[in-house]
């Protein structure tokens, strides 16, 4: 197992046009985002990025802390500010949409607009028992998780996988007794148009929950997608790529 607690992000970047910075979730690596980075690549210059422990980005396994939220979010506008970019789209599902929301809380004049998908800017109470299912998922998954299980396996090794889902649960339980706020708390200081997306079978992410967090932001939108879970883009992609190109080219 890796004791490494080195930064080196997977950095993906493709296309030409205005910046639009592309974050999967928790877990995840670019080429879990699927046909959504080189959709956008046609029309804009993304930037895809692994969060920090997750796919190809290192530290792995990482030790994750109740505010690894703002750290990403750090980490993502020193990524934008080295490229020299002043302004950017931002875009980002799960945690990345969370750091998306921070970012756009903590760097208003780098984030330009953001689309969120599966945030909600706070750890909702109801999420508590599934933490206890997701630290015990790469020995002892349950049946829908799995393919999860076996992908976690196969991409960081038992022993990573293991650590990362414990290091990442007992991260957000620490942030849950806080109170759970990771934006929501800040969010009227997004000043730039947002899009929240939520599939309304998304059990992390309650619709109003999301809607609570939308009331907040002056310039947001909020997409209840009926029959979608939390990952709305894998579920509806035939759908979902085009909404997000024609929210962004009307924003």
């Amino acid at each position: 197992m890796s004791t490494s607690s080195s930064l080196a992000l997977d950095v993906e970047e493709s296309g030409r046009g205005e910046p639009l910075l592309l974050m999967p979730g928790f877990s995840e690596g670019i080429p879990d985002l699927g046909e959504i980075h080189p959709e956008l690549a046609k029309d804009y210059r993304v930037i895809a990025v692994a969060l920090p422990g997750s796919g190809r980005s290192t530290p792995i396994p990482r030790a994750y802390t109740k505010g690894f939220h703002e750290d990403d979010a750090q980490t993502m506008a020193n990524l934008l500010d080295v490229r020299g970019i002043r302004s950017a789209l931002i875009a980002g599902f799960s945690d990345g949409g969370e750091v998306a929301l921070l970012l756009a809380v903590r760097r208003p004049d780098l984030v330009r607009a953001v689309v969120a998908w599966g945030a909600s800017g706070v750890i909702p109470g109801t999420v508590g028992p599934m933490l206890d299912v997701m630290e015990r998922v790469v020995d002892d998954p349950p049946e829908r998780m799995a393919g999860w299980s076996a992908h976690l396996v196969a991409q960081y090794g038992r022993d990573n996988a293991r650590e990362t889902l414990r290091s990442w649960t007992a991260a957000v339980r620490a942030l849950l007794q806080a109170g759970g706020d990771i934006s929501f708390g800040s969010a009227n200081q997004i000043r730039c148009p947002t899009l929240l997306i939520v599939g309304d079978r998304d059990t992390g992410n309650p619709a109003d929950g999301v809607r609570a967090l939308a009331a907040r932001i002056p310039l947001a939108e909020v997409i209840l997608v009926e029959g979608a879970g939390h990952p709305v883009h894998r579920q509806r992609l035939d759908w979902f790529v085009p909404k997000v190109k024609g929210w962004l080219a009307a924003h």
